[in-house]
């Protein structure tokens, strides 16, 4: 899907941040999206630099200012150098109506797991080793492992009320979300608290032939557990996403042990890992309910973001198969 971006192109307020004439072109073009927003990419008429355009266009957080939630996180997370810089925002909605902000366009190819899991650890750990500045807008749960399980119900509801849902995978998977409690039960409680992604999916990641790897897509972050971002980074729901990949099992050993050699935080690699797969689990349930809820929404004809790759991919991890999968390989542990 694209939109009509003229009213972004010649708005005055735009242009003189920009620094260019009226009569300066700027064409943006589709560089991809998400399920909630939109990225173009444009060249500066003058200094030539790279830059994107991102316009979310709505919040899963359920705030009233999404765009200035995202501004704010990417300037907490410029002292990491693996995050796209911000450069400008207007959430006035005076000229457009929806939010925007401009930020720097980094260059590299999607994240493979089969090669570059050292690229990604070393990455994530530079993000976790930054202390997020005193009073940090960031939402910060109370009960990290206690809010996912909460947004699973809140998400399942939506598919669990509708009407054409099937009532088997109603029942299978009101039949999973029974493990969650007794993943908060038997997890192991560190409050240790930073800036984390916890949208990890190989998609935004960004790796370039020397190595170097960002992490782009800040549509939810949170201060939370290091924890949380690793457990979603390595769980099934998450690297069967963009990919045909399972993690086995020395995967994410590996992975947690290359993690604990640039981690300020961590440096007990069995630690780690008794932190990560509580979240790992818990966002088995969190995949799947969300998915039910995309679900329902694809369901929707005015529904302004569509993607037939993502919608086959919704429907695979909702069928009873992949559930009995999931219950028995990830939940019956």
């Amino acid at each position: 899907m694209e939109i009509d971006l003229s009213a972004i192109a010649s708005s005055e307020k735009f242009r003189t941040w920009l620094g260019v004439s009226s009569n300066q072109d700027i064409n943006f073009k589709l560089l991809g999206h998400g399920e909630y927003n939109l990225n173009y990419r444009f060249t500066h008429p003058i200094s030539g630099d790279e830059l994107v355009l991102r316009i979310p266009m709505g919040s899963q957080m359920h705030l009233d200012n999404q765009v200035r939630y995202e501004y704010q996180a990417l300037l907490q997370l410029m002292p990491s150098g693996r995050t796209p810089k911000p450069l400008y925002i207007d959430d006035t909605k005076a000229d457009f109506e929806y939010g925007f902000l401009v930020m720097d366009f980094l260059s590299g190819r999607s994240l493979v797991y089969e090669t570059d899991l050292p690229f990604a650890a070393a990455c994530l750990a530079d993000i976790h080793n930054l202390e997020a500045p005193a009073g940090s807008h960031l939402i910060s749960p109370k009960n990290p492992l206690s809010a996912i399980l909460d947004e699973c119900h809140a998400m399942f509801k939506h598919f669990n009320d509708s009407e054409l849902a099937s009532p088997e995978i109603k029942d299978m998977i009101s039949s999973l979300l029974v493990f969650g409690q007794n993943i908060i039960d038997r997890s192991v409680c560190i409050d240790e608290r930073c800036i984390i992604n916890t949208e990890l999916n190989s998609g935004n990641f960004l790796v370039n032939d020397d190595g170097a790897t960002y992490l782009i897509d800040w549509e939810k972050p949170l201060l939370g557990s290091p924890g949380q971002d690793l457990g979603h980074f390595l769980a099934p729901t998450t690297t069967l996403w963009k990919t045909d990949t399972l993690l086995s099992a020395d995967d994410i050993r590996h992975f947690l042990e290359i993690y604990c050699r640039s981690s300020k935080r961590f440096d007990d690699v069995l630690m780690l890992h008794d932190t990560t797969m509580p979240y790992l689990r818990m966002n088995c349930l969190r995949g799947v309910t969300w998915c039910a809820m995309a679900w329902v929404e694809y369901q929707q004809p005015d529904r302004l973001l569509r993607d037939d790759f993502t919608f086959e991919k919704i429907k695979f991890y909702i069928t009873p198969e992949f559930l009995e999968k999931l219950r028995k390989d990830y939940l019956c542990v």
